[in-house]
């Protein structure tokens, strides 16, 4: 695993439960400032039955990014892990975002 995979997922594991980041503070948080995307693409690209809580991070706007039924994964994975999330995707960055 390379460098940049390696300190983003070091960051997401970090998070708590009950607590969300955004792909552009996990970028930040793990030294690679401006490379929100990337963070997103190496989430995307996870293989299946991760333990990395990949779920906990979430767009600028507190958005799920996901679409169909990935969003619904997402949002009940966020449910199930104490974040209030409404049906079209959106968490209040002001209560849950985590400040490490």
């Amino acid at each position: 695993m390379d460098q940049f995979l390696a300190q983003i997922f070091a960051v997401i594991q970090q998070i708590p439960s009950g607590k969300v980041i955004t792909y552009g503070e996990a970028a930040k948080l793990a030294g690679y400032p401006g490379y929100a995307r990337q963070v997103g693409k190496a989430l995307g690209n996870l293989p299946e039955g991760s333990k990395l809580p990949w779920f906990r991070v979430l767009n600028s706007q507190g958005k799920i990014s996901l679409k169909g039924e990935d969003l619904i994964r997402q949002r009940r994975e966020l449910l199930a892990d104490g974040v209030a999330v409404s049906a079209s995707g959106k968490v209040n960055l002001t209560t849950y975002q985590w400040h490490p």
